[in-house]
């Protein structure tokens, strides 16, 4: 085909955002016109471009809000089948795992900020509760993180046999307790509090080094490490 930038205004409007990404490269693209691309078609009312502008709509233009969507959520959205919106979100989950991947890369932890940056792969956009640890190195490179327990929107059991099981057969030489609050309230429970008391002093007993316990949520984070709550 040949592509010339007076011919885009002929071509139907559901093929101009692939043709505008041939043309002008993929950062020309807007959040709507990447979406259409992977809807591939609209309805009779409504082009790809317009159907994805009504999804983006919904969830105020906030491409992570948008990451949360679930099936049902998809489906509600007319012109948008089973099939359309595994491809949204599969598109979401692959950026999701890219940014996983820039972590590992950079394993070095020095403080709770890089706690945070580490964990955001996994933990952002949750509508539901988990629990991870992570496995540091003497010279705290993150060896590992490892998924704990997963639960509701109020909250998740933790055992504590299974936090410090990987930790000992890994050889980890202190570990990172972290958990998000989808709820996206940065204060601590009582039950946080607590449990974070009785893992310290379970990993003391073990020789295993509780360095922090984080509170995750999107837009931010709680460290007991930074706020001295973190005794030994």
């Amino acid at each position: 085909m040949n592509i010339t930038g007076s011919g885009i205004k002929a071509w139907a409007e559901d093929d101009r955002p692939r043709e505008k990404l041939l043309l002008k490269g993929r950062s020309a693209l807007s959040d709507a016109e990447l979406i259409a691309i992977l809807l591939r078609s609209g309805t009779r009312e409504s082009s790809a471009v317009e159907l994805a502008k009504q999804i983006l709509a919904s969830t105020g233009h906030r491409l992570a809000d948008l990451a949360r969507l679930q099936l049902a959520d998809f489906l509600k959205f007319r012109g948008v089948g089973e099939a359309k919106a595994i491809t949204v979100m599969a598109a979401l989950e692959l950026g999701r795992r890219r940014r996983e991947e820039n972590v590992l890369q950079q394993s070095r932890i020095g403080c709770s900020r890089d706690v945070y940056e580490a964990m955001s792969g996994v933990l952002s956009d949750l509508d539901h509760e988990e629990f991870w640890v992570l496995l540091l190195s003497r010279s705290h490179r993150l060896k590992e993180k490892i998924c704990i327990s997963r639960g509701g929107i109020a909250g998740t059991v933790v055992d504590p046999r299974l936090v410090f099981k990987p930790a000992i057969e890994k050889l980890a030489s202190s570990i990172i307790l972290c958990h998000n609050h989808p709820s996206g309230n940065l204060k601590p429970s009582e039950q946080d509090i607590s449990l974070t008391k009785r893992l310290v002093q379970s990993g003391a007993m073990l020789d295993i080094r509780v360095q922090d316990h984080l509170i995750y949520t999107d837009s931010g984070f709680f460290s007991f490490a930074d706020e001295g709550m973190i005794t030994h």
